[in-house]
């Protein structure tokens, strides 16, 4: 059976979440908006809705499920859709010394 890791959306984030427009297409989420939490087994995202939609932590709308390859699905009012993580870009190393002492403004 498929095993799903949670990603919780912080506290602070879910009410911006819940005003926001719904967009189709893939959800782009940052990883910084999201706590990792606990694994469920189950067959699909839907199943593992149900499963902890009784418990005490059910999931909320901007939750991740990961699954074991890496896809993300959102928990969105209207289902599960498709989410990519947004990774911040690599800012270019700032110029070492060398560089400056051998460049024609010194």
């Amino acid at each position: 059976m498929p095993s799903y890791r949670i990603h919780r959306l912080k506290d602070h984030l879910h009410q911006s979440f819940r005003h926001a427009p719904h967009v189709s297409g893939s959800a782009n989420v940052k990883p910084r908006d999201y706590q990792p939490g606990d694994s469920i087994e189950a067959a699909s995202p839907y199943a593992a809705f149900f499963a902890l939609k009784e418990t005490a932590a059910p999931l909320a709308p901007g939750d991740l499920l990961e699954s074991e390859n890496g896809a993300l699905r959102i928990y969105k009012f209207v289902g599960f859709e498709e989410a990519q993580w947004v990774l911040p870009e690599a800012k270019p190393d700032a110029p070492t010394e060398e560089v400056l002492v051998n460049s024609p403004a010194a």
